[in-house]
């Protein structure tokens, strides 16, 4: 199983652009099938997946030990991979009441979602073409702590804000989970009825649902202050959103260029 690829990108800084090369973590859409039923479908890394199920059954308390895991069978599939399981007679029960009930609640991992024919849902919108230079980055990045008080405070919490084409941030949000500090700012943005004029910043890794988020709010450009994973950027590439991560004061990585704006 490959856990990187390489990939090609560009790195801007206040005065240059030049190209280079950056390994990327693989990310794919794993479906957890426990006694035949779709459970779970994670975002992850593939490799110890055996080893991740066992784990994953005890932490959601569908098993009490690792002898109530029984058959895991791992196998690629067109959208992703499979992992299929058996519990203990023991444990057999559990697992038709939880699936009548649950909702998923693990932050890896997608709301709601059982198989991985659901994952990939329709985009309504194309990204509009990025009007923000290569100077209203760093702007953003070096005014955003000043919108970040509760991370401030404790150190342990992620933003997401929405900055205009100058670089100025025109609304931020905070919280524990970085999934849920972005569904705030897009809340937030829908709720006012404004559009995000230059570009989306977050504080963390770019993944999958982060992608598929900002296209939903319709932003021109992610820009993530981590490194996004290899499916990030094949849904960015698919719908033509731009996106830069590793985004620091003296350097942005440039992983996807629709517009050939950082030529």
């Amino acid at each position: 199983m490959s856990t990187s690829r390489n990939e090609a990108i560009k790195i801007l800084r206040p005065d240059s652009i030049t190209a280079g090369e950056r390994a990327i973590a693989v990310e794919v859409p794993v479906a957890i099938e426990i006694d035949g039923l779709g459970y779970a479908v994670m975002m992850m890394t593939p490799a110890d997946l055996a080893e991740f199920t066992t784990g994953f059954l005890l932490t959601e308390r569908l098993a009490d030990s690792a002898d109530d895991v029984r058959d895991i069978d791992v196998f690629e599939a067109e959208a992703g991979w499979i992992v299929r399981v058996g519990l203990s007679e023991r444990c057999k029960g559990r697992i038709h009441d939880r699936v009548r009930h649950r909702t998923s609640d693990t932050s890896c991992g997608l709301c709601g979602i059982s198989g991985l024919e659901q994952i990939r849902k329709p985009v309504p919108q194309t990204p509009p073409k990025p009007g923000t230079p290569v100077d209203a980055l760093f702007a953003a990045l070096g005014g955003l702590r000043a919108h970040q008080p509760l991370n401030a405070a404790t150190g342990a919490i992620h933003a997401a804000a929405a900055c205009d084409r100058e670089g100025r941030i025109v609304a931020a949000y905070e919280d524990v989970g970085r999934h849920n500090a972005l569904d705030k700012l897009v809340g937030g943005i829908a709720i006012t009825g404004q559009p995000i004029a230059g570009f989306i910043l977050v504080t963390s890794r770019i993944s999958f649902e982060m992608v598929d988020k900002a296209l939903i709010a319709g932003a021109p450009m992610l820009v993530g202050i981590s490194a996004p994973t290899s499916l990030a950027i094949d849904h960015a590439r698919e719908h033509g959103l731009t996106l830069l991560a590793l985004a620091r004061s003296d350097a942005i990585l440039v992983v996807n260029d629709p517009w050939e704006m950082f030529a």
